[in-house]
């Protein structure tokens, strides 16, 4: 029967797939599937099931337990103040680069004069690598070769800007936030243009403020660009590893837990498990910072 002689007779027709079309399907989902378990859900099991093994990359395996888990937590000096540094990380991305972000983003939306040049200023340091932010804060920062200290005067006696651990890790955020900075602005500006101009117009009309306008009406529109900022930020922060390996490979102050899965696993030491078990820990601070993110905003979405 063909498809116009069932539209008159008020049937519909159910197109059955041929075995052409399941073979394509089967491709097209397939082999990302098979792409996504061998490079992200495999290495991560491995991770999991290694992390209570002792091995070198060579020899045997040896099982050990929680013993790796024991000794990261109580005979690790690193482990702590990295663990400290990737949570001031998170924060400092948090509570500063992204309302910086948005702010920026509010600003240019009114219309401001170069918008464009102001756009794409702020977004140029996102497609940088954070390796090549890393040697560009070395080119600003450094004790006797940097501009900093050079613009200041500060010669004879120059700061130790990347060398003092009291202020090393703040030069970096700097660094990082200014980054990110620019990411945020541009999700929030696309944001912002979605925004329907009436609901503006509706509480203009009812007196309120330009403050009042946007916590009360355009802010809550945003929560989708939130939820993707929050994720963002949270992986932003616990992944870092490029910037502070570029300015003093994670030492003297710039510790990161991906700075010691990367020594303990790639380097001298060889100590795969105890790397894993370092893994395992980032892998669950990730997790539970995003699970627990998204669990409230679709609660937040459901009550209203």
């Amino acid at each position: 029967m063909s498809f116009i002689s069932a539209r008159r007779t008020g049937r519909q027709v159910s197109r059955q797939f041929t075995g052409r079309d399941l073979a394509v399907l089967g491709v097209l989902l397939g082999i990302p599937v098979l792409l996504d378990i061998a490079i992200v859900w495999g290495p991560t099991f491995a991770s999991v099931v290694l992390s209570f093994t002792s091995w070198d990359g060579i020899g045997d395996i040896k099982w050990v337990g929680t013993q790796n888990y024991a000794n990261l937590f109580t005979n690790y000096p690193q482990f702590w103040p990295a663990a400290r540094h990737n949570l001031l990380w998170l924060a400092f991305l948090g509570l500063v680069a992204a309302p910086f972000g948005l702010l920026l983003a509010v600003l240019i939306d009114r219309g401001v004069r170069f918008s464009r040049f102001y756009q794409s200023t702020l977004y140029m340091p996102v497609v940088l690598s954070l390796a090549v932010v890393g040697f560009i804060a070395q080119l600003i920062f450094s004790r006797d070769q940097g501009a900093l200290n050079a613009v200041i005067g500060n010669t004879k006696s120059p700061t130790d800007w990347l060398g003092d651990p009291s202020l090393n890790i703040w030069v970096v955020l700097l660094a990082a936030a200014w980054r990110h900075t620019g990411y945020v602005m541009i999700l929030y500006l696309a944001g912002l243009k979605a925004v329907d101009p009436s609901l503006k117009e509706a509480a203009a009309i009812d007196g309120a403020g330009e403050a009042q306008t946007f916590f009360r009406i355009v802010f809550p529109t945003l929560r989708p660009v939130n939820v993707i900022v929050g994720v963002i930020t949270v992986i932003e922060s616990l992944r870092a590893f490029d910037i502070v390996y570029a300015v003093n490979h994670g030492r003297n102050g710039l510790e990161l837990l991906s700075v010691l899965v990367t020594d303990n696993i790639i380097g001298e030491a060889s100590r795969i498990g105890f790397g894993s078990a370092i893994a395992v820990v980032l892998l669950a601070l990730s997790l539970g910072f995003v699970v627990t993110y998204l669990v409230q905003e679709l609660r937040g979405e459901k009550n209203r």
